[in-house]
């Protein structure tokens, strides 16, 4: 039998009747919603059209009365927030002439709409718009100005916690000081670790430069003390140029715990990051621990570690380590010391006898010699450098600690005593932590008041 003959079952019929029906009311259905929306939506934007329209009405243009898209010109300037839904409008809006012609003809009917500005009639104009600014930009504040010791305010917060804190309690309140105060600044200043010499001369300046007003004046004591300190640490030092020599050979020396070692790993850290190529010798062999951490030193920042055998000659590994430098065209050479006890004359004495070996394997060397000073020390730190300054020529000083220790006053004893610059203060355990000694940053941070400090 042929299939084509076979009668059609009637449930199949019936579905398929079943689902035409459910298509088309769909459709039909979906229309008349979609058509209903747009007219709610239209009269909407009527509605808040309306305003504008009679200036177009007024005009003597029947070509233009006759167009009603003259409010949808106007749409932009009332409902700026629809502008974004105009090109969805000509897809469902075909029986709606004046919305199917889409953004083309608005922008059209915007070029008559704003001819007749120029050509009106003379007479009592209508009243104008109200113009239409560009959009409102906000700007974000500026920053507050930082401070420029803001950020060695953490690290001298110990410091600032001694001897300024008791000159601020002493000042604390008072519009007025009498000759009395000046007695209770010179205990405070005895009994800091700046030292009783640069004390004393601070105090003989203070009755010597300050008039009797002055004097009486807290504020005109604090800015005083403030501008010494700054004298005082402002010494005539020109900055290190590492490009002077090559190799440019930097000892280090200092007692032992002063913290030599990491110091000399993190001038090497900055100075690889500036793109030099740096070279260590170990030459505290008397302690091993010292080799290995400058081995982690080495290989941290990619830098070349000269090191001879656990108990050898410290002069001989440091001669090593500058000839090595010299041959290979090493940019600076850090020579890492033996520490000293500066109350023992033949370790001195050994110290000396690597300062000459350092000048036989490079003509001039070492260009510097930097004494790294334990800031916890207080004022036993005076009494090293001092001894120190006396068997080298120690052309810099390098306070380490200062963020564990309220003694930092005596870096202005060392800088008014020994008329050595500082070249850097370690304020924290990281690399950056070893900042490069700036006079006013200093003395911003250490005089800082307690409402910035904090």
């Amino acid at each position: 039998m042929d299939p084509t003959s076979a009668p059609i079952n009637p449930a199949e019929l019936y579905e398929l009747l079943g689902i035409v029906g459910g298509v088309v009311v769909s459709g039909v259905l979906g229309f008349v919603l979609v058509r209903r929306a747009r007219a709610a939506r239209q009269r909407m934007i009527d509605a808040v059209g309306e305003a504008p329209a009679p200036r177009l009405r007024d005009r003597k243009r029947p070509q233009l009365e006759a167009e009603e898209p003259e409010e949808e010109a106007e749409e932009p300037e009332a409902e700026p927030q629809e502008e974004p839904e105009e090109p969805e409008e000509p897809e469902e809006g075909a029986s709606e002439p004046e919305l199917a012609a889409g953004p083309a003809s608005a922008a059209a009917a915007r070029k008559p709409a704003e001819r007749p500005r120029e050509t009106a009639p003379a007479g009592p104009a209508p009243a104008p718009a109200p113009a239409r600014g560009p959009a409102q930009v906000i700007p974000f504040p500026a920053p507050a100005p930082a401070r420029k010791g803001a950020a060695l305010l953490p690290g001298l917060q110990r410091t600032r916690g001694g001897f300024i804190a008791r000159l601020g309690e002493i000042f604390a309140g008072k519009k007025q000081i009498d000759p009395s105060v000046v007695d209770e600044i010179e205990k405070v200043l005895l009994t800091a670790d700046i030292g009783v010499r640069t004390s004393q001369k601070l105090l003989e300046e203070i009755r010597s430069s300050l008039s009797r007003s002055e004097l009486g004046d807290p504020d005109a004591v604090w800015a005083f003390l403030r501008r010494r300190a700054t004298e005082m640490l402002s010494l005539p030092a020109p900055p290190v140029d590492y490009a002077s020599a090559r190799p440019f050979v930097l000892l280090i020396i200092g007692v032992n715990g002063s913290g030599k070692t990491t110091t000399i790993g993190k001038l090497a850290a900055h100075l690889a990051a500036d793109g030099k190529k740096v070279l260590l010798a170990a030459g505290d062999t008397f302690r091993a621990a010292a080799v290995e951490q400058l081995d982690v030193w080495a290989k941290r920042t990619s830098t070349t570690l000269v090191r001879g055998k656990e108990g050898a000659d410290p002069s001989s590994v440091i001669f090593d380590g500058v000839k090595r430098a010299a041959t290979e065209s090493f940019d600076v050479a850090i020579c890492d010391t033996a520490g000293r006890l500066h109350t023992k004359t033949d370790l001195m004495q050994e110290l000396q006898k690597v300062r000459r070996v350092v000048g036989k394997a490079s003509a001039g060397a070492p260009h510097e010699t930097w004494l790294v000073i334990d800031s916890t020390s207080g004022q036993n730190a005076i009494a090293q450098a001092q001894i120190f300054t006396e068997a080298m020529a120690v052309s810099g000083i390098v306070l380490t600690k200062l963020d564990g220790t309220a003694k930092g006053g005596v870096i202005l004893g060392i800088a008014d005593q020994l008329k050595i610059p500082v070249r850097f203060i370690g304020v924290g355990e990281k690399v950056e932590d070893l900042r490069p000694f700036d006079a006013d940053e200093f003395v911003d941070a250490l005089f800082a008041p307690p409402e910035q400090s904090n």
